[in-house]
């Protein structure tokens, strides 16, 4: 019966190790696309400064 226990302990560590590292994937890729949007800065330039 330890033994079972030591499995499952191990186990979910794993499993909460894997889902920690989904999250930080999901935040990372967000964040890269929103800086990668920002790199448009024509696009920024013209919506920032109004035309005369």
């Amino acid at each position: 019966m330890s033994t079972s226990w030591w499995g499952i302990a191990g186990g979910s560590a794993a499993l909460v190790i894997a889902a920690l590292s989904v999250v930080v994937h999901y935040r990372r890729e967000h964040r890269r696309q929103a800086l990668m949007r920002n790199l448009d800065h024509h696009d920024w330039w013209y919506r920032a400064v109004p035309r005369r």
